[in-house]
């Protein structure tokens, strides 16, 4: 003897949840498969009928069961009138089972038939077939809405508006245009499948608003009345992922798309960047057949990354072997677009910038610009709404509250702020240990003032090679030169810009020459300081890497644009040799060359002493300890290629305030005072001790 027990859901909750990745039956039955002492499962789209072993069967404890999974399934539902749960007393009339890629569904006349239990799978092949399920449910005045969207010129106006006020998406505004153009045409016609067999291959980078331009190509079709869009989800954004490179991973995104529609039309944008090099091969051609036949339920979007025009073309032509596929590309934005956004952004939370503030607003994305991971309107919203809290708490702080943000409430954001007291030149000489390294910087600003005065003399390429191990002062150096030529006119903007060399490097193909040539526009009339240079090449002449395509890419701009911004390739000396052999031009485009020697211990020790004068005060031994501690410093250290220099000092001097912050802590003094005993702690962690060979004894 069997029991059974019946879920029902409520029809039209269960439409307020076709935005959900998984249907309420499904997700309920993917929660019962643990589950022995359940013999089968039969669904339909709001129902679930569950058969039980007679034998210890409760029925009270499993309704219960059941109603409590439900519940913690659905936390935000504050009814439980969205369902119900009951004993079936008589035999149900056999339903068909709704396709899910996770819900098991039995056939019990099989079993009836002395068969083995086995889940049954099947596909709706069209729109048609789903909405003759929701019929049942709903019924025609509903579904009706499906086949019969009309233009809505209130929201086509709302939609304009917010179109128009787009930063960049040049040829995303031309394709509203031409949308807006067709529409009327394609609606007299009756063939909407002309606009739902058409898909887009846009080309776009991380954090530059995908979504957005997704959501309002959604929003337009239906205010256009080309389709009813399922409102309460409208996109849906999936990634074709390269795990096994094979169908395994096509066949796992076709069952996600199969899951994702009820309702309506969804904007579809599958990325399909991990397969750009294998759109050609017979799995990713058999994925585009069966996506062909989805066209009526999605307005499909594939998503690369910004690629170049040919690689990009290559990709879309490939795709159009099997679909109707419109390009359209998102350019990364300019330095001024860049400011419009942000000028956009800060309107919403009603303030504004003076213009010393946007110059600290302008600097502090070139910092986050400066890692090489920037990604787009996401980074510029995230610096926006820093500064406008740091307003707001001064504004909360202050009488005279305002909604204008100043020069020196925006220089809170800048990891660099300049010395207002301090010339470029007055920063430079106050460096310690770089005495060479000066002379030859002068030298090098006089030769550029010098043809900057006499016409007759053919301008000097700018560009720079700084070499020598880490901690030298090569990135110290290189920002202040950018304000020694900011100062005497040579640039224009004299803005720092630090990467990465690998920074420059795309992951896929037809990725590395935007990316670089991005990184240079946004140096233009600034300081493009590109560190461990050296790893774009190292003689490898066989490799497949991006490091040669950054490199052409960035000869180019470097001729190209040879008087109007400079850029500082910095590593290893010998490293940076091998890389000069990368390119037959790089060498004469980057005549000068400035050495950065290792500081010898009496600098080490004035640098420490440079960072605590002046910040802590400090007692009467403490500068003894640290004097014979650098002393002690053995030459195999000094000479060492991974020895730091200065940074190796810095993190000892932080190690040492900070031993020295959390005694004076503990003792309840505010004022903190650096030890011998601090110093002594600091140099005694593992880091830092140094390892001094011992003398050899002789004799006993």
């Amino acid at each position: 003897m069997i029991k059974k027990i019946l879920v029902e859901f409520e029809s039209d909750w269960v439409l307020s949840r076709r935005g959900d990745d998984i249907l309420p039956v499904n997700r309920l039955a993917d929660s019962l498969k643990g589950d022995d002492k359940i013999k089968s499962m039969r669904s339909t789209l709001t129902s679930l009928e569950l058969t039980y072993d007679a034998q210890d069967f409760n029925e009270g404890e499993v309704v219960n069961k059941l109603r409590e999974l439900i519940r913690s399934n659905y936390p935000d539902e504050e009814s439980n009138n969205f369902f119900t749960v009951t004993a079936v007393t008589n035999e149900p009339e056999p339903v068909k089972c709704q396709p899910a890629e996770t819900a098991a569904c039995e056939d019990e006349t099989s079993q009836d038939e002395g068969e083995d239990d086995e889940n049954v799978e099947e596909d709706y092949e069209d729109v048609e077939e789903y909405i003759k399920q929701l019929e049942k449910i709903l019924g025609e005045d509903k579904i009706s809405k499906v086949k019969s969207a009309k233009p809505d010129e209130n929201k086509l106006t709302e939609i304009d508006e917010q179109v128009r006020s787009l930063v960049g998406a040049a040829e995303f505004k031309a394709l509203t245009n031409e949308l807006r153009l067709i529409s009327k045409e394609i609606i007299a016609s009756g063939k909407r499948d002309i606009f739902l067999n058409q898909c887009y291959l846009f080309s776009i980078g991380d954090g530059c608003g995908l979504t957005t331009y997704l959501e309002i190509l959604a929003k337009y079709a239906a205010a256009l009345g080309l389709c009813e869009i399922d409102e309460s989800n409208s996109v849906k954004e999936l990634e074709l992922e390269n795990k096994h490179g094979n169908d395994e991973d096509t066949d796992k995104l076709m069952s996600d798309i199969k899951t994702t529609h009820l309702f309506g039309v969804k904007v579809l944008c599958i990325d399909i960047s991990e397969w750009m090099d294998k759109t050609e091969t017979g799995y990713f051609k058999e994925f585009l057949q069966k996506l062909s036949k989805e066209t009526e339920k999605y307005i499909i979007v594939f998503r690369v990354p910004f690629l170049e025009k040919d690689v990009l073309e290559r990709v879309r032509l490939s795709l159009g072997d099997l679909l109707f596929v419109r390009q359209v590309t998102f350019p990364p934005f300019s330095l001024d677009e860049i400011k419009q956004f942000a000028k956009n952004t800060f309107a919403e939370y009603d303030f504004t910038l003076t213009e010393g503030a946007w110059k600290c607003f302008m600097e502090r994305i070139a910092e986050e610009k400066s890692d090489g991971r920037f990604y787009g309107a996401n980074t510029i919203k995230k610096v926006v709404r820093e500064l406008v809290y740091k307003k707001q708490l001064i504004n909360a702080s202050s009488k005279n509250r305002n909604s204008v943000i100043k020069k020196s409430e925006a220089e809170t954001l800048c990891l660099y702020p300049e010395e207002k007291s301090l010339t470029a030149m007055q920063q430079l000489d106050k460096l310690v240990g770089i005495e060479k390294i000066k002379s030859r910087v002068l030298e090098i600003v006089a030769q550029i003032e010098l043809s900057m005065r006499d016409e007759t003399i053919d301008p000097p390429c700018i560009h720079m090679r700084f070499t020598g191990n880490p901690g030298t002062g090569k990135t110290t150096v290189a920002r202040i030169i950018g304000r020694i030529l900011k100062e005497k006119g040579v640039l224009r903007v004299g803005n720092f810009y630090e990467c990465f060399a690998r920074d420059l490097c795309g992951r896929y193909v037809g990725e590395t020459a935007p990316k670089t040539a991005s990184m240079c526009r946004d140096a233009y009339g600034s300081v493009l300081f590109i560190d461990e240079a050296y790893s774009l090449y190292r003689g490898d002449e066989g490799s497949r890497d991006y490091g040669r395509e950054a490199i052409d890419t960035l000869i180019a701009e470097m001729e190209n644009h040879r008087n109007d911004f400079m850029v500082i390739l910095a590593g290893y000396t010998e490293d940076m040799d091998t890389l000069m052999k990368a390119n037959q031009g790089l060498a004469s485009r980057v005549p000068y060359v400035i050495e950065f020697p290792n500081f010898s211990r009496e600098q080490l020790f004035l640098i420490f002493k440079s960072m605590a004068e002046g910040k802590f005060s400090c007692d009467r031994g403490f500068f003894d300890a640290a004097e014979a501690y650098f002393n002690g410093m053995p030459d195999s250290l000094l000479s060492s290629k991974t020895f730091s220099n200065a940074r190796f000092v810095r993190n000892l001097f932080e190690r040492t305030w900070a031993k020295a912050a959390m005694r004076c802590q503990l003792g309840g003094r505010k004022e903190v005072v650096l030890t011998k005993e601090d110093f002594e702690h600091a140099s005694a962690d593992k880091e830092f001790i140094l390892n001094i060979p011992k003398k050899t004894r002789i004799g006993f």
